[in-house]
């Protein structure tokens, strides 16, 4: 099975559908698994002129973290289903496709995650010490030349620069 196949399968019925791939799973245990993890595109915030016609007065009107509903993953289902089928991505009998949203709590993987969740507070995880720590929690700060920045909390507000490459795990941290 060519898992790059069946991604570029969902990246294609995503893309249709205004959406993009977070990530792409194929688990075999019991029974045996394709998750396919979908989101929105960040939109910029648009701003409705208030009656004068003057803008930067008025009310933000999209959400810079649009929601995935279940909607938009039923679609996906049903269409990629299909191609899978049609193609024969998955060869054997049966299998089970789960098509979600990442989660509140989602993997950050691509430069362009570290930049759209700029300001959110994540979870770092290296494969080798930055400095002397593996582990780091702070609030992203954003993407440059290869490295994420991240501003750590603690006693001492610290700026930290970790490298694309040496990023084993990053999640964002739920907020309430």
């Amino acid at each position: 099975m060519d898992l790059e196949k069946i991604r570029a399968a969902a990246e294609r019925v995503a893309r249709s559908e205004g959406l993009e791939v977070v990530d792409v799973e194929w688990k075999i245990g019991k029974q045996r698994f394709l998750r396919v993890y979908i989101d929105r595109v960040a939109k910029p915030a648009a701003v409705i002129s208030d009656a004068a016609g003057t803008l930067g007065t008025g009310e933000v009107v999209n959400d810079p973290f649009p929601k995935i509903s279940h909607a938009d993953c039923q679609r996906v289902s049903q269409q990629l289903s299909v191609i899978l089928d049609v193609e024969e991505l998955i060869p054997g009998p049966g299998y089970i496709l789960e098509v979600s949203s990442p989660g509140m709590d989602r993997a950050l993987r691509k430069a362009t995650d570290f930049e759209r969740f700029r300001g959110r507070l994540a979870k770092i995880t290296t494969t080798e010490p930055i400095g002397d720590a593996k582990f780091f929690e702070g609030r992203l700060a954003g993407f440059v030349e290869g490295r994420v920045r991240m501003e750590l909390k603690g006693k001492v507000a610290k700026t930290v620069e970790l490298p694309l490459e040496s990023i084993r795990k990053a999640n964002l941290v739920v907020e309430f």
